[in-house]
C-alpha cells in the first residue's frame, strides 16, 4: 500500500514532476555485506530487519572527517569507490597540514656556532697566509752581507743592525716641504741602532752618528775591487755615505768585534708612513722644545703623534744640550713605542690596519738577502720587549771627544760585546 498521497503521480518522482521533492521517497537502505544486504546472510531467528533510512532531510547531522583512507568512509565502513585521493594538497609550511601537521625541529645552535667558527679559523688562515706571501714579496733584499770581508764569529742571539737613513725616495717635494727633508741627493744615516734578541731579553744600543771610527779594508759593493785599511778614522755615518750597507756593517762589526746577523734600512718616507697607518703612537714628552729644521713643535705631556710629527720628534737634535746623544735616546723611546703598538693583535688581526701599515712599510724597507718576514717580525716583537720590562736601552758607552767626534770607552764597550755575544744579562752602563 502507497503511504504517500497522490499516489497516481509517483511514475512523475525523480523526473522534476509533482508537487513532493524526490529526496522525500522513501529509499530501501543496502548495507553491502551486512545482514540483510546482497552478500550478506539473511536475518537469524528473533532479529529483526534493518530499519529503513531516513529521509536525507530528517537525518541527522554527521560530524564531518577531514580525510579518509581508500577503501573506508566516513564512519568506517569499508568500500571502493574507484577514485584514488593522491596528494593531499593545502598543508601548512614543513609539511603539516593543519594543527597536527609535523612540526619543523628546532634549529641545532651548537652545531651552526661549530661551523661558523670552523669558517671564521679557515678564512682567518687562508687570510694570513696570503698576507704573508705577499708581504714577504714586497721586502726588498738589496743587501748582500756575504761581500762583507773578515767577519767575527757568530754568537748566540741575533743581532740586528737597524738603520733610519734621509732617503727622500719616492716623496714628492710636496711631501718633502711638510716634512722638512730638504732635497739632499742621495742618502746618508739619521740613526744607528744594534738590537740583540737573546735569552735574556733584548738590548737596544744606540750608536751615535757622530760617532768616531775605524774604515777598515773591504770590498766595494758594486766595483767588487778590495780596498786596503789606511788607519782611517771618521763619522761612523761617513762609512755608510762612502759604499753604503755592506761598509757599515763592516765598518761596525770591525769597531765592536759584534758579528751582524741581519740589515734593516727605513727612509723618511716609510717610517712616516707606517705611524700615520696605525693611527699615530702615543709618546710622553718630558720638556716642551722646538726646532726649525726639523720642524718639531711640541708641548710637555702624553699626546699622539702622527708621521709628520714623528719624523720630527726622532731627527730633532739642535734643541738638545747633548746633541746627537739625546738624539739618540729620543730614537729608541720612540721606535720601542712604535713597535709596543704595531705588534699587537688589534694591528695584526685587523685588515684595516695591518694591510696599510704593511704597504706603508715594507715597500720602504731595505734588508739583507737572508732576511725574511719572519726575522723582521721577530726584531719587531723584540723592540716591543724593550718597553716591556724584559729589556734593556742604552747608547754606546761614551769616553768623550776627539776632533769634534764622540770616543767610544773601549774597555766597557769590549766588555759589552762578551757580554751579548754569550748572550748573558748585561751590566755595562751607556752614557743616560
Amino acid at each position: 500500500m502507497n503511504e504517500w498521497p497522490g499516489s497516481d503521480n509517483r511514475d512523475r518522482y525523480g523526473r522534476g514532476s509533482g508537487a513532493e521533492p524526490e529526496g522525500a521517497r522513501p529509499m530501501p537502505h543496502v548495507r553491502r555485506g551486512g545482514p540483510g544486504g546482497p552478500g550478506g546472510p539473511a536475518p537469524g531467528p528473533g532479529q529483526q530487519p534493518p530499519e529503513p533510512p531516513l529521509p536525507p532531510h530528517l537525518s541527522p547531522r554527521r560530524p564531518s572527517v577531514p580525510h579518509q583512507s581508500q577503501g573506508q568512509d566516513p564512519y568506517g565502513n569499508s568500500h571502493d569507490d574507484g577514485y584514488n585521493t593522491g596528494q593531499v594538497y593545502g598543508g601548512g609550511r614543513g609539511g603539516g597540514g593543519g594543527r597536527g601537521g609535523a612540526q619543523r625541529p628546532a634549529p641545532n645552535w651548537g652545531r651552526r656556532i661549530k661551523w661558523t667558527v670552523l669558517t671564521v679559523v679557515a678564512v682567518l688562515l687562508v687570510t694570513s697566509v696570503a698576507t704573508y706571501f705577499w708581504a714577504d714579496g714586497k721586502l726588498r733584499r738589496e743587501v748582500d752581507l756575504s761581500k762583507v770581508i773578515d767577519r767575527p764569529e757568530e754568537g748566540d742571539g741575533t743581532n740586528y743592525l737597524i738603520v733610519g737613513s734621509d732617503s727622500r725616495e719616492g716623496m714628492s717635494d710636496e711631501d718633502k716641504k711638510k716634512l722638512h727633508t730638504g732635497s739632499a741627493e742621495g742618502k746618508r744615516t739619521d740613526s744607528m741602532m744594534i738590537l740583540h734578541d737573546g735569552g735574556n731579553g733584548p738590548t737596544l744600543i744606540s750608536l751615535p752618528r757622530d760617532s768616531d771610527v775605524e774604515i777598515p779594508s773591504f770590498v766595494g759593493s758594486k766595483t767588487g775591487k778590495k780596498y786596503a785599511a789606511r788607519g782611517r778614522h771618521t763619522k761612523l755615518n761617513a762609512a755608510y755615505a762612502e759604499d753604503g750597507p755592506e761598509l757599515l756593517v763592516r765598518t761596525v762589526e770591525h769597531n765592536t768585534g759584534l758579528r751582524i746577523d741581519h740589515y734593516v734600512e727605513i727612509g723618511f718616507a716609510g717610517f712616516a708612513g707606517i705611524v700615520d697607518a696605525i693611527g699615530g703612537v702615543e709618546m710622553d714628552i718630558p720638556k716642551a722644545f722646538k726646532d726649525k729644521k726639523s720642524g718639531a713643535d711640541f708641548q710637555a705631556g702624553k699626546q699622539t703623534l702622527n708621521g709628520e710629527q714623528a719624523l720630527a720628534f726622532v731627527r730633532t737634535r739642535y734643541a738638545f744640550a747633548g746633541s746627537d746623544l739625546d738624539r739618540t735616546k729620543n730614537q729608541q723611546k720612540f721606535l720601542a713605542a712604535l713597535a709596543n703598538q704595531t705588534a699587537t693583535p688589534g694591528t695584526i688581526i685587523n685588515p684595516f690596519k695591518l694591510y696599510p701599515t704593511m704597504s706603508a712599510g715594507l715597500g720602504t724597507v731595505i734588508v739583507d738577502k737572508d732576511m725574511g718576514l719572519f726575522d723582521l717580525g721577530q726584531m719587531f716583537f723584540a723592540m716591543k720587549g724593550v718597553t716591556g720590562g724584559d729589556g734593556k736601552s742604552m747608547n754606546m758607552p761614551i769616553a768623550g771627544t776627539t776632533g769634534g767626534n764622540l770616543r767610544w770607552d773601549k774597555p766597557k764597550v769590549a766588555k759589552l760585546v762578551e757580554q751579548l755575544k754569550n748572550d748573558e744579562p748585561v751590566t755595562v752602563s751607556g752614557n743616560e
